[in-house]
């Protein structure tokens, strides 16, 4: 009897020590080899050839380029306008091969390919399971431009919605989406507001002219980057800053630059605003009554960048033919940390 009441204590006592050691060690099984990351999408050679995607882990140890082809054995097509995300997936847009690639975000795996229903599409947003697409559609036609909608359970273009010329960059705020004009092959000045209920434009508004850019603030506040019109127009305008109240969808707030001064890839990390003026990048409060008059970095002239987490993301395209950089510069200090080779035009930036 003794005997047995020591078996099942140790029993006991071994089934307390493997659970605890269950709950201790829990290992959690990474999605994939590109979870926690950077990717950078490079366009590729305009017209031939394919664009790529670049890989480089949030500790900067690993990188990786063309991850799309080497898992696949297959081309991503030309030219990879942008990247969006929903849950797991990945869409890979390219515009002149008129196709997204849906990929797993975290092993790069195709999971399908979309080419009905799109025209020259350009970005993508996420609002309840559907995908909304600008497309630019005939880019000497300024009639046939549109935003396709994809059901992501079937990854199907199920309608579309009618939009004025050359709709570019899309952002969500509290179900309605809001689409930068920037003219396509030519120029044009307004942010369409469509309501993802409907699916239908409820406003359209007036900024400066060719809307470069735009993001969402802490406060889900939209900023608005207008370059303006360039010289070669012969009717150069100057570009504007705008801030729309999402809670009124009026713009609250327009800063001025200077009729020969064009900015370019805003972005804003915490409380500040970040832009490009002639290769100079500008830091600005979002409660600033005025443009930043000196800059904080010199000398950087990128062809996107993004900031994130106290870290500016810059792309060089370099010549447009060979490998570009990306350039990591410590905002705290503002001076370069880190250089890496990416692909053939890097624009995309993005965090996984």
């Amino acid at each position: 009897m003794k005997n047995s009441k020591i078996i099942v204590m140790a029993i006991l006592f071994l089934g307390i020590f493997v659970t605890s050691c269950d709950d201790d060690d829990t290992i959690i099984e990474p999605k994939g080899d590109y979870e926690n990351g950077i990717l950078i999408a490079n366009e590729g050679p305009f017209g031939s050839g394919t664009g790529t995607v670049m890989f480089i882990s949030d500790d900067y140890t690993i990188t990786e380029n063309a991850i799309f082809n080497k898992v696949n054995n297959q081309d991503i097509g030309n030219i990879l306008q942008s990247i969006g995300f929903e849950e797991d997936n990945a869409y890979l847009i390219a515009n002149v091969s008129n196709k997204i690639t849906v990929v797993n975000r975290y092993t790069f795996e195709v999971i399908t390919t979309i080419t009905e229903g799109l025209n020259n599409p350009r970005y993508f947003a996420e609002v309840n399971g559907k995908g909304y697409v600008t497309n630019w559609g005939d880019p000497l036609n300024n009639n046939d431009d549109y935003i396709a909608v994809l059901n992501l359970s079937t990854n199907i273009v199920e309608s579309t919605i009618p939009v004025a010329f050359g709709p570019e960059e899309i952002v969500v705020v509290n179900n309605t989406l809001y689409v930068a004009h920037q003219g396509g092959y030519g120029q044009n000045n307004i942010v369409s507001v469509i309501s993802a209920s409907s699916n239908s434009i409820v406003k359209t508004l007036e900024v400066g002219d060719v809307p470069n850019s735009l993001t969402v603030d802490d406060n889900d506040n939209i900023w608005v980057l207008s370059g303006g019109k360039p010289s070669w127009t012969g009717v150069e305008t100057k570009g504007v800053l705008s801030k729309i109240n999402t809670a009124t969808n009026l713009i609250d707030t327009s800063f001025d630059f200077q009729v020969t001064e064009h900015p370019n890839f805003l972005s804003v990390d915490d409380d500040y605003l970040y832009y490009n003026l002639g290769g100079n990048v500008y830091k600005m409060s979002s409660t600033a009554s005025a443009l930043p008059t000196t800059e904080e970095i010199s000398g950087l002239y990128s062809y996107n960048m993004v900031a994130k987490d106290g870290i500016l993301y810059a792309t060089d395209a370099v010549d447009y033919a060979s490998n570009g950089k990306l350039y990591l510069y410590d905002l705290s200090t503002n001076l370069l940390t880190n250089t890496f080779t990416t692909g053939i035009i890097p624009s995309g930036i993005y965090f996984n």
